[in-house]
């Protein structure tokens, strides 16, 4: 499809999200998460929030403390560390609740190195999504934290949020200094498929503030919000925008800032401040007058291309935005003015779009959850998805190569375990080959007769007791039995 065509057909996508008909109720209730990672005790921050230690959610780790160095945030004066196993993955499983959707937002803060030992680079995954790599380095030099914001739709009961030690990037252990992750309302960011997408954040900004990121306590989702700084454009003005009648929830202190075109000129800005890749992006930028009973109407552009068309701002404000927006490299934004006063952005958010991975099927998964309650001493990465992403499955856990994986085979010979074995197993059909052997079982073998595709069976060197199940013999494909 031709270029020119194809970002024709986008632009017909786009939604202008006028504030609604009546202001949606400020009271939330769902799952949320404020975790110290690391932490032996809660911690209260400078804006009275309490962070919990995040031991109860997860497995792995230890827990460390990085020297007093003025931390602005308590909650990152600690840290767990993941030992660095190539292709394990260590989760956090946090209870949600189905079909909804959640901003997460890791916090990593590595402290003073020496450039002989920068920070180590690792993977982040939800459930079976690869979501980004972490590299601190450039923040850790400058003394700065690094946070990355990302939405995910919860698929089922728990979601888990993964850091995966990758071979390919650095030789040290993975870490976290906190972790947020907050439930969204149903109204936010809406427009996006969760089921096949998630989004990770580019740039948040408020146009025309200065000084660091700033958040507002009356922001329910407790977002950063970047400044642009401008200052031959900037202008700010006190105003009763109420942020509840907008889809997204911006925070009212947004709107007390702006960047306003000269009389009869466009507003030509670089936004976001980085090159992208060619992809799709969701972009919505916020607009709201800076007097009161005026307004301006203006139009809008992304790279030369039309993103909106007549837009008229009113001191009640409105918000504009398209799910599927292609860029590539440095951005421009260009408002361009129609009639009335300048043109004039208050804010805007730009996030980039990724599928979501691939599941395991979810009877091995089922199975393999009966498997982990029936052991004791299991490795400590059998958290998240068993097999995805491709190449993070759990210890000892082999699947085959399709979205939807099947788990063909299972190695925890030697691994210390004890228990007994789950007769869940035999739900596994599409296993070749099990073996236990050399670790300190106890009880009956199961039936496994379902397992038509089973050819090897190790269970040696146990203390496994009762009779060898005759049903054996009815798996033809078997050759190998200890």
């Amino acid at each position: 499809m031709p270029a020119l065509l194809l970002r024709l057909l986008l632009s017909l996508l786009l939604v202008a999200a006028a504030p609604l008909a009546a202001a949606r109720s400020r009271q939330f209730r769902g799952y949320s998460y404020l975790l110290d990672c690391g932490a032996a005790a809660s911690t209260i921050d400078r804006r009275g929030l309490i962070w919990l230690p995040d031991g109860r959610y997860v497995s792995a780790g230890v827990s460390s403390e990085l020297p007093e160095q003025g931390l602005l945030d308590p909650a990152l004066a600690t840290l767990r560390i993941f030992p660095r196993r190539p292709a394990a993955k260590f989760c956090y499983e946090l209870p949600v609740d189905r079909n909804r959707r959640y901003l997460l937002r890791p916090t990593f803060f590595y402290g003073a190195y020496s450039p002989d030992s920068p920070p180590p680079v690792f993977d982040m995954i939800v459930d079976g999504t690869f979501w980004t790599a972490v590299n601190t380095t450039d923040d850790s030099l400058a003394g700065s934290a690094s946070y990355y914001e990302g939405v995910f739709g919860a698929s089922g009961r728990n979601m888990s949020f993964c850091l995966g030690v990758n071979p390919d990037y650095t030789d040290s252990d993975p870490f976290i200094n906190a972790l947020q992750v907050i439930q969204l309302h149903d109204s936010v960011y809406n427009a996006t498929n969760f089921t096949s997408s998630a989004m990770g954040l580019i740039a948040r900004t408020k146009f025309g503030s200065a000084g660091d990121a700033e958040k507002y306590p009356d922001d329910i989702f407790d977002r950063y919000w970047q400044p642009f700084l401008d200052s031959k454009h900037a202008v700010s003005s006190t105003h009763n925008v109420t942020s509840a009648d907008f889809w997204n929830f911006p925070p009212p202190g947004v709107f007390n800032t702006a960047l306003v075109a000269e009389q009869e000129s466009p507003l030509v800005l670089q936004w976001p401040p980085v090159p992208l890749q060619n992809d799709s992006y969701y972009v919505a930028l916020y607009f709201a007058d800076t007097s009161p009973e005026n307004s301006r109407t203006f139009n809008v552009y992304i790279n030369d291309y039309r993103f909106y068309d007549g837009l008229t701002v009113t001191s009640a404000g409105l918000s504009v935005f398209a799910t599927q927006w292609i860029l590539s490299g440095l951005t421009r934004l260009i408002l361009t003015p129609v009639s009335g006063l300048p043109p004039l952005i208050n804010a805007g958010e730009v996030f980039g779009l990724f599928p979501r991975g691939g599941y395991t099927v979810p009877r091995d998964a089922r199975a393999l959850e009966s498997i982990k309650r029936s052991l004791q001493n299991i490795p400590d990465d059998w958290n998240g998805d068993p097999c995805m992403p491709h190449g993070y499955a759990w210890t000892g856990v082999t699947c085959d190569d399709s979205s939807i994986a099947n788990v063909i085979s299972l190695n925890f010979s030697s691994m210390g375990l004890s228990g007994y074995l789950s007769s869940d197993i035999a739900n596994m059909t599409s296993l070749t080959d099990i073996s236990f052997a050399n670790n300190n079982l106890s009880g009956p073998i199961p039936n496994l007769s379902k397992l038509r595709s089973l050819q090897r069976l190790h269970l040696q060197d146990n203390k496994l007791n009762g009779t060898v199940p005759q049903t054996l013999g009815t798996i033809t494909t078997l050759h190998e039995l200890f």
